[in-house]
């Protein structure tokens, strides 16, 4: 039997795990919190620090593979791990390219990926002769995640918000949608691309408020995304699931915003909306079993369950009672005791074969499941 560890023990690693079960496999997770939601699902718990060098590398150690659910984990103990023959998903090499938004947009201009215009600052004095950029996204080099470390910066006057540290200062497009595209890529390069979801976010907190999918999209501009996509996995040479995301801008372009190097937010709702799940489909890479069907069952809607202004503290669910009375809504507590402002606690994946429907229901968990603290 393999084993296999994931690096990060929050909500991704515990889906990772339920995905598990039906597998050969023992399970190794690494987390500095021994009360975080993957942590009593894992057959072995190790504490510890994902960003040091000393952890990750004595976790890996003996271990067949290894994988990850946040990227900022410490790559360079990932790559002395990979040349003594653990396999890791993302290839560490992937890996540093995308944790890095600096190198991850470099990437996408060498590679001729479409992405909207940018230049890289390494102060936030550098801004002040960028004038003519804006408006624009001041986005932080490294340890950006879930909207932090993104600032928009339409005048000379939001300057003071911008980062003093290495950052990419990105041309704002005007957006008609945003795009997500999960994708799979085997051990010996096969890939197998999910259908499309359309994204829709909350401005303020700059997080998915909810999604649809599929994304309604033309044929012409499906194959334009899907090719695309498939590009920016093939460059990468990696094995793995990779999120990527994009931009739909009002001429019909399409451009990719970021990629994500593992499972992801956007692909929750293959667990109940497609024949194989994101998080079952990366055991099968990881195990070298064949690629599962990455065909819709149902259309689907995804609500992020976030913590509501004004309550930090244990947990409290308000309204959950009556989310499960919605047929075909499948709801997912993260298992995160404390509740905060804008805190990702869970999510509701709802099915239906009509877009309307998916939608008014996902307005209904929306305003209806609030989460509280006691």
């Amino acid at each position: 039997m393999k084993k296999v560890g994931i690096l990060g023990g929050g909500q991704l690693g515990r889906m990772l795990l339920q995905a598990a079960a039906n597998y050969p496999v023992e399970t190794f997770v690494m987390e500095n919190d021994s009360e975080c939601p993957a942590a009593n699902l894992c057959h072995h718990f190790a504490k510890g620090d994902i960003t040091k060098f000393e952890d990750v590398y004595a976790f890996g150690k003996g271990l067949d593979a290894l994988t990850i659910e946040i990227e900022s984990v410490n790559e360079a103990a990932l790559e002395k791990l990979e040349a003594e023959g653990v396999l890791i998903y993302p290839k560490p090499a992937a890996l540093k390219i995308i944790k890095n938004k600096i190198l991850q947009k470099q990437f996408y201009k060498a590679q001729e990926i479409p992405t909207s215009e940018f230049v890289v600052t390494t102060s936030r004095e550098a801004l002040l002769q960028l004038t003519d950029f804006l408006p624009a996204a001041h986005k932080i080099g490294l340890g950006g995640y879930d909207g932090k470390g993104v600032e928009l910066l339409r005048t000379s006057e939001d300057f003071s918000r911008g980062f003093d540290a290495p950052a990419i200062l990105e041309k704002l497009v005007t957006i008609k949608k945003e795009i997500a595209v999960i994708i799979a890529v085997s051990n010996s390069g096969e890939i197998r691309l999910y259908p499309p979801v359309d994204m829709v976010f909350d401005s303020r907190l700059n997080l998915l408020d909810y999604q649809i999918s599929p994304a309604d999209l033309p044929q012409n501009l499906l194959w334009k995304v899907e090719a695309i996509a498939r590009k920016v996995v093939k460059d990468l040479q990696s094995p793995g699931i990779f999120a990527v995301e994009l931009f739909i801008d009002d001429k019909d372009n399409v451009l990719v915003n970021e990629t994500a190097p593992r499972v992801h937010n956007s692909g929750h709702h293959t667990i109940e909306a497609n024949y194989c799940s994101q998080f079952d489909m990366l055991w099968r890479i990881i195990l070298g079993y064949p690629l599962g069907n990455t065909n819709h069952i149902f259309p689907a809607a995804i609500v992020n369950l976030l913590g509501a202004d004004g309550f930090t503290g244990p947990a409290y669910y308000e309204g959950l009672q009556e989310v499960l009375q919605i047929e075909n809504a499948f709801v997912h507590i993260y298992g995160k005791k404390e509740t905060k402002p804008g805190r990702k606690m869970g999510h509701v994946t709802i099915l239906s074969r009509e877009k309307q429907e998916l939608i008014h229901q996902a307005n209904r968990v929306k305003f209806g499941l609030i989460v509280k603290s006691q």
